[in-house]
C-alpha cells in the first residue's frame, strides 16, 4: 500500500513548517520508530518518525522548502516496487510519531 507523509498540526498558530533534513533518500527502508525527516517552524524544531517499517518512495519537499500543513511531503509504500499514485493526495495517510522541541 502506499501512503502519504503529511506536514502534521504541531501548535495553533503554526501554519506552515520548513524541511530541514530528510533522513534518506527515495528507495531507503525506514523500520518502525526511526526518524525520517526533521522540520522546524519559526519557533520549534520537529522530528518525524515512522509509525511503520516502509519504503520512503518519493520526495515532494525538499529541504529548505515550507510546507503547508496537512499538506503532503513525501511518499511510502509497504514493498519497495509498488506504483505510485498519479496523485500523491490520493493515498492514505502514514501514522507517524513526531516531538516538538
Amino acid at each position: 500500500m502506499i501512503y502519504k507523509i503529511v506536514v502534521p498540526r504541531v501548535g495553533e498558530d503554526v501554519e506552515e513548517i520548513r524541511v530541514l533534513e530528510w533522513h534518506g533518500e527515495p528507495g531507503r527502508r525506514f523500520e518502525l520508530g526511526e526518524l525520517i525527516v526533521e522540520l522546524e517552524t519559526h519557533k520549534a524544531l520537529v522530528e518525524m518518525r515512522s509509525g511503520q517499517a516502509g519504503w520512503l518512495r518519493a520526495i515532494l519537499a525538499d529541504v529548505g522548502e515550507w510546507a503547508q500543513l496537512e499538506s503532503p511531503i513525501a511518499l511510502m509504500s509497504d514493498e519497495a516496487g509498488e506504483a505510485l499514485p498519479e496523485d500523491p493526495a490520493a493515498a492514505a495517510i502514514l501514522a507517524v510519531d513526531f516531538t516538538v522541541d
